[in-house]
């Protein structure tokens, strides 16, 4: 059974989760655990969705955690600084209480700070400061820019070889789907479902109904994991949810650990708590996460080498960017009648919540037009969400969903797409393969036939 153990220094207390018997107590060394701890636990989330419960316990240790890892606390002239990180601590688990019963790891966070506070005469009235980022000293290690030339995807070419081919792959709105091969689909895919499972990076979203009663579902929770490679990174998560938007890993670093290479993964605030890119310059890479009204889209930029970099390609199948959405996922947004709207989706007998906004055909083509002038399948898609949804931010979705492709593509003729795509080449292989197992048994019996005729 997991155990929280408590562990002091001279320099700061650290609050981590240990997998293994043992009691509550005071020790030396805990840093390398706690960070295990953070990343071990916030890859279990992501492997297992159903564990995944709006208990955000996680995310008040990483906090913690971050508080008290910056600057070296010089003994009790700090404790005015330690007690306001403890304080925060515990306001953060208390606004997190009613989901987290019977969690173990928060129960035994609850208990550490009730003890730490005690240990150091902290009182639990007073200020709680904002967690900061860890600022890192001049001259560490996260700060080189001599990475080793294999931690630059782009530099590791040859000057005579050709260079990498990029391709994109997009999800936003309600939510819509560009492939890495540009197929364009509209899916439900309630629930957790993996965009991208390769040898370098899982990427998994979370989609939730927009209205009660509703089909219609939108992100609401994104999860990056960066393997650990080479001499480059360590292994890093990346959580978004909806109105949380962090400018920092899971752990609180904004770039690849401890490694030489560390620098060539980063994170890079554009817009406070809307906008995030990565860059993950050791598999050329660039991701880019927003939040768009309360839902989050999703755009990356990869090699086609880094995305067909798959032990298993056969079993591949629920790799929504490679693959696509299951058919039995799909829907055909542009069959969608013109008088059709929101209430058309529902779910259950009971009416839904009304929309913010009810919208027509008319004026949701007006209104979409205002920033998707093409009538691509971007702004079709933006119609389709006004009318299934009334929330006007899924214009803005749209709007930038294009402009990330129009960023992150790399052939500028194929920006706008025009043509819904309901079967994948996948499929329509597995089709193929289908027909010659048709014509080959049909040549079977033919030659069995002329045997025994």
């Amino acid at each position: 059974m997991p155990h929280l153990l408590i562990s002091s220094s001279s320099s700061r207390e650290r609050i981590v989760v240990k997998d293994r018997a043992g009691w509550m107590g005071m020790g030396r060394g805990a840093a390398p655990t706690a960070l295990g701890f953070l990343q071990t636990l916030a890859v279990f989330l992501c492997i297992f969705p159903a564990a995944t419960s709006p208990c955000k316990i996680l995310k008040c240790n990483s906090e913690f955690w971050t508080a008290t890892s910056g600057a070296h606390y010089p003994g009790s002239e700090d404790a005015p600084e330690f007690c306001t990180a403890l304080r925060a601590y515990s306001h953060c688990t208390r606004r997190t209480a009613r989901t987290c019963r019977g969690d173990l790891a928060y129960h035994s966070a609850v208990h550490g700070i009730e003890d730490l506070m005690s240990q150091h005469n902290c009182s639990k009235d007073g200020p709680t400061s904002q967690p900061r980022l860890r600022t890192l000293p001049p001259g560490d290690s996260q700060e080189r820019s001599d990475s080793p030339e294999i931690c630059h995807y782009e530099k590791s070419f040859h000057k005579h070889s050709a260079p990498p081919n990029y391709t994109h792959c997009g999800l936003f709105g309600d939510p819509h789907l560009r492939t890495f091969t540009d197929h364009f689909q509209t899916c439900q895919v309630r629930g957790a479902w993996p965009l991208i499972d390769n040898n370098y990076l899982n990427v998994q979203v979370t989609n939730t109904p927009v209205l009660p009663g509703s089909s219609a579902t939108a992100t609401s929770k994104l999860t990056i994991i960066f393997k650990n490679f080479q001499e480059c990174v360590d292994q890093k998560v990346y959580q978004a949810e909806m109105d949380e938007l962090p400018a920092a890993f899971a752990d609180g670093s904004k770039n690849g650990g401890d490694k030489h290479g560390a620098n060539s993964l980063k994170i890079t605030e554009k817009v406070s708590g809307q906008h995030v890119e990565i860059q993950a310059k050791y598999i050329g890479t660039t991701i880019i996460v927003r939040q768009v009204g309360r839902y989050l889209t999703f755009a990356v930029r990869m090699p086609e080498e880094v995305v067909n970099a798959v032990d298993d390609r056969d079993n591949q199948g629920l790799y929504l960017c490679l693959r696509g959405c299951p058919l039995n996922e799909q829907i055909d947004f542009q069959s969608f009648h013109a008088s059709e709207s929101w209430s058309t989706r529902r779910k259950g007998p009971s009416p839904p919540v009304p929309p913010p906004e009810v919208f027509t055909y008319e004026t949701a083509t007006a209104r979409c037009k205002e920033k998707l002038p093409v009538e691509d399948l971007y702004f079709q898609a933006c119609v389709f969400d006004l009318l299934t949804t009334g929330d006007v931010n899924f214009t803005l979705a749209a709007y930038y969903a294009f402009e990330d492709v129009k960023m992150l593509h790399s052939n500028k003729d194929k920006l706008h797409l025009y043509e819904r795509t309901r079967d994948l080449p996948g499929n329509a292989a597995a089709s193929g393969q289908c027909q010659e197992l048709v014509l080959s048994l049909a040549a079977v019996v033919c030659c069995l036939i002329s045997l025994f005729s």
